[in-house]
């Protein structure tokens, strides 16, 4: 088997390297836009590309990148150069479309609960409906999403909580801040090593045409885990105003934990693991 990981950032490369690593009978090409990250692609054994959208797309450089089984799709909204609300699912059609010329078969996805509604208490992948996602970054995210199942090939869509561990905590960004809203609703995240692990068991398995939520077993409220967060990394806390409790978005990872079989090694984000 042979995998393309498109953009090999911060969860991507660590997926490349562990999939080069850890699973054996496949073969692993990762892109990057950053020159300076090619050498750390090439040291663990993956043949690497700089490719940066749209530019690169149909560029003879990088042309081999799209000779593959199956294309890991881990670019953000943010990619590519046109911010209007339809840049970002004309730019996955615009890579599906390169990806079949190349003779890939199957998609893996990485979207976001950002597509759900920020209320409606427990949420499946059945929730996410168009002109409710709580950003607009959502919405363009759910558009994506609908282009690739309406592309005719193979996908697994993982729509991914907020991404923390090692380098990557939210209370980075929250600390010491004041008047912040909303200290009872709960956070959907999602450790980086559960979150590789998911990505290689979906590698591993017939899966295919089929929507999953990845987060954490542990739903804690904001407030709560942010001035614990801040505790344990010795940082001075975000203050928090009463606002009063509504009906919040908890995302089930139920259908993950079923389908898959898949236990979380960081099921709670208040273990504050590395």
């Amino acid at each position: 088997m042979v995998v393309s990981i498109l953009g090999c950032g911060w969860l991507g490369l660590p997926l490349a390297q562990f999939l080069k690593k850890e699973v054996s009978g496949i073969a692993v090409k990762g892109s990057t836009t950053s020159k300076s990250k090619l050498p750390l692609l090439k040291q663990a054994g993956i043949t690497s590309y700089l490719i940066r959208l749209p530019d690169d797309l149909h560029d003879s450089d990088s042309a081999s990148f799209w000779e593959s089984d199956i294309l890991i799709l881990n670019i953000p909204p943010s990619a590519g150069t046109d911010p209007t609300p339809d840049s970002y699912p004309q730019l996955i059609s615009d890579i599906l479309k390169r990806a079949a010329e190349g003779g890939i078969s199957k998609i893996i996805f990485t979207s976001s609960t950002s597509v759900y509604s920020s209320t409606g208490g427990l949420t499946t992948e059945e929730h996410a409906k168009p002109g409710t996602a709580a950003r607009p970054s959502g919405e363009a995210v759910l558009k994506a999403e609908n282009v690739i199942m309406e592309s005719g090939l193979e996908y697994v869509i993982l729509r991914l909580g907020g991404l923390y561990g090692y380098n990557r905590h939210p209370i980075k960004y929250l600390s010491g801040r004041k008047g912040l809203r909303d200290p009872l609703k709960p956070v959907n995240l999602i450790h980086q090593d559960d979150c590789i692990r998911v990505i290689a068991e979906v590698l591993g398995k017939e899966i295919k045409n089929e929507i999953f939520n990845v987060v954490s077993d542990g739903h804690p409220p904001r407030g709560e885990f942010y001035t614990s967060a801040a505790r344990h990394f010795e940082l001075p806390p975000p203050e928090f105003k009463d606002t009063p409790a509504i009906d919040y978005r908890v995302v089930s990872n139920k259908k993950l934990k079923k389908e898959l079989n898949f236990s979380f090694t960081y099921p709670n984000p208040m273990d504050h693991t590395p």
